[in-house]
């Protein structure tokens, strides 16, 4: 039996005590990277709540009330750092992904604690994949959200369809994975390369717009 709760202190001690000592967007990104695993916790709790509240099985809480938990889960710090503190939308990205790499790094270390780290090849498998997906999640909602809120008239109708967006991303990737043979290689394959043609873009861009301005 894993304590999740128990790995959580664990880990979020040392970060809590580092932040005593950093300042800058170095203290905000850890910060928000604590604000992940805590709702990588929560998520866990909430999961659990509505599984056994729908009477649902393993494959259906996984495709259907996983994504929509976790991706509300995930951007509510995101909305509370927006609506309370107005910061500069140029800095949502940043934040979005810090905390998706809190919540994932989360996940992962109570993965391997319940299922231990002797096969590598299988380890290298989820980071590409389910540690993928949440860091195209919080790229998706980071961006999103920089853009949007930009255009007030746009915010509202913007977040909801966002949220949407990383929520069928994230349900698509459970449900192929939880097929077999070449579908779930691409449910495995697909997080890693949209991140990689997102990348792409971003570095192009700025040459595009030269090139047509």
């Amino acid at each position: 039996m894993i304590y999740i709760e128990n790995v959580f202190v664990c880990l979020a001690i040392p970060l809590a005590l580092c932040m005593l000592f950093i300042g800058g967007h170095t203290r905000k990104f850890m910060l928000f990277m604590f604000a992940g695993m805590g709702v990588c916790l929560l998520s866990a709790y909430v999961n659990s709540f509505f599984m056994l509240h729908y009477g649902a099985d393993a494959t259906v809480t996984v495709v259907e009330i996983t994504p929509v938990c976790e991706e509300v889960m995930k951007l509510l710090p995101l909305l509370f750092y927006v609506l309370v503190f107005e910061p500069n939308v140029c800095e949502l990205p940043e934040a979005a992904v810090a905390l998706s790499v809190g919540f994932v790094t989360f996940e992962n270390v109570c993965y391997l604690t319940e299922n231990g780290a002797e096969n590598l090849m299988f380890l290298l498998i989820r980071g590409l994949s389910a540690g993928a997906l949440h860091i195209l999640c919080g790229i998706l909602i980071g961006f999103g959200l920089s853009y949007v809120f930009r255009r007030r008239w746009l915010a509202f109708t913007g977040t909801v369809g966002l949220l949407g967006a990383c929520i069928a991303f994230h349900a698509i990737y459970n449900l192929l994975i939880t097929g077999e043979g070449a579908w779930q290689v691409v449910g495995y394959l697909f997080p890693s390369v949209l991140i990689a043609l997102l990348f792409v873009g971003k570095l192009l861009l700025p040459k595009l717009k030269t090139m047509f301005a």
